[in-house]
């Protein structure tokens, strides 16, 4: 009766954030009433492996109890500071140095968001500032890259490279350009590494002429393109499009929302191709999820030149809840988390959970299986020869997420019909196991539709 309850209400007046409105109205909530490490248990009792770690972010697994009492220590002792009027309080102060001596380069000054949205909306307000610093106000037109994600914000939804963010809300705005995806599997130059990154960089070059090179302010771009399918760029192309920025003075702003904090293996996924952004985001697993909080990394160069050109003025960007106490002592204890055994841990987990899946391949419905460390994907097609993805009518999204979901795991199911994975750090190897092998049962289950047995080929 209590669950049904629930649902009434949230079907009544709980807006959910992505999603069909009617949709949600006819199909109901999933109440998730407990969880313990790499596994959640709904309000029915039925336990599932969480092999999408909630959304991208519980790195560290859920009830880690250090946390839990971090948390309530700092809500004990001071539960909020502002960090205006030059006010500050211990953990940020903390947290702010902690996570500078571990950035990649020079990247020593943070500065505290609520989240990755707003922590990328905080990136363009910053450029702008830093360009204005610099005299030349004229640099006001921004790059991204096709299929990318950085943010649902209104400014940071124009750099999402996604339809879905688009429609209905009028962006992208004129001043937020493209260029294409490195998307392997599906690119039209083919999958040779090289031709990509010598096109992709081609691209850069040629968007950059066609605006103007002194009116191109920055280039932003994710290490791996997470909600666009988790697409693995060739190995050499973060690099080289991180030289073509540096060539031609554009600010190189990584969007390590999701790929912080050991998702892929290092510390940050920049670190793979030894790179140091002008700026860089992150989110989601500095505070595993347990407290909203993100970050904007500023290069030294970046913070002196917004320093000298606002002078003894404030300068203008700030919110409410930047540098939150509680949440930075969550991260603290996470960090501490990290360290002490489960970033090791999450690259012998990943190592084993990308075997897992590459064992998937054989399977008639698997096209490609793609990832990097904890972070991975499977795209589903009816014909391997031609790529062909699975037919939008059987709304693979949905269906995929609710077969996933009986048979006790949780995964991403983007609407093209692929799976997303990124567990938690702290997953056995019997939990990796379990996440494959319930994967396979809902390959062999999707394959038995008829549907699909009527166009595979």
């Amino acid at each position: 009766m209590l669950t049904n309850s629930l649902v009434e209400l949230d079907r009544q007046h709980l807006v959910h954030p992505l999603s069909s409105f009617r949709g949600h109205e006819d199909r109901g909530v999933r109440v998730l009433r407990s969880a313990k490490g790499a596994r959640v248990t709904d309000a029915e009792g039925r336990e599932l492996i969480d092999g999408f770690a909630g959304l991208w972010c519980v790195n560290a697994g859920y009830g880690q109890e250090s946390v839990v009492e971090a948390a309530a220590e700092q809500m004990r002792t001071l539960p909020y500071a502002t960090g205006y009027f030059d006010l500050g309080s211990e953990a940020p102060i903390r947290l702010a140095a902690a996570l500078a001596e571990r950035s990649p380069g020079d990247l020593n000054h943070i500065f505290f968001t609520l989240g990755g949205s707003d922590a990328v909306d905080s990136t363009i307000r910053f450029v702008r500032y830093y360009w204005h610093s610099k005299g030349m106000p004229e640099r006001d037109q921004f790059i991204s890259v096709e299929q990318g994600f950085h943010g649902s914000s209104t400014m940071g939804a124009g750099l999402t490279a996604l339809p879905g963010f688009h429609d209905g809300f009028g962006v992208p705005y004129s001043w937020q350009h493209k260029i294409s995806s490195h998307y392997l599997y599906r690119n039209p130059l083919g999958d040779d590494p090289q031709t990509v990154i010598d096109a992709s960089v081609a691209e850069l070059r040629a968007k950059v002429a066609a605006i103007g090179e002194d009116k191109v302010a920055a280039f932003y771009v994710e290490p791996i393109q997470g909600s666009g399918g988790v697409l693995v760029p060739p190995k050499g192309w973060i690099k080289a499009m991180r030289d073509v920025c540096a060539e031609l003075g554009i600010l190189f702003i990584a969007d390590e929302v999701i790929t912080g904090f050991g998702r892929t293996g290092p510390m940050f996924a920049c670190e793979d191709e030894g790179i140091v952004p002008d700026l860089m985001t992150c989110a989601k697993g500095l505070t595993s999820g347990y407290a909203p909080m993100g970050a904007v990394f500023m290069a030294d160069h970046v913070y002196e030149t917004i320093a000298d050109g606002a002078g003894a003025k404030a300068v203008g960007h700030g919110f409410t809840y930047s540098a939150h106490p509680v949440s930075a002592a969550v991260a603290l204890e996470v960090l501490a988390l990290y360290e002490g055994g489960l970033f090791e841990n999450g690259v012998k987990a990943g190592a084993r959970l990308m075997a897992g899946l590459e064992s998937l391949r054989d399977h008639p419905l698997v096209g490609d299986v793609r990832g990097r460390g904890m972070l991975a994907a499977v795209e589903l097609v009816t014909d391997k020869v031609a790529k062909t993805p699975l037919p939008a009518e059987v709304q693979p999204g949905t269906r995929l997420f609710d077969r996933a979901w009986e048979q006790g795991v949780i995964m991403r199911c983007f609407a093209h019909g692929v799976f997303g994975y990124a567990p938690p750090l702290c997953c056995t190897d019997a939990e990796i196991d379990a996440i494959v092998e319930r994967t396979r049962t809902v390959l062999d289950l999707t394959l038995e539709d008829p549907e699909i047995r009527a166009v595979l080929r």
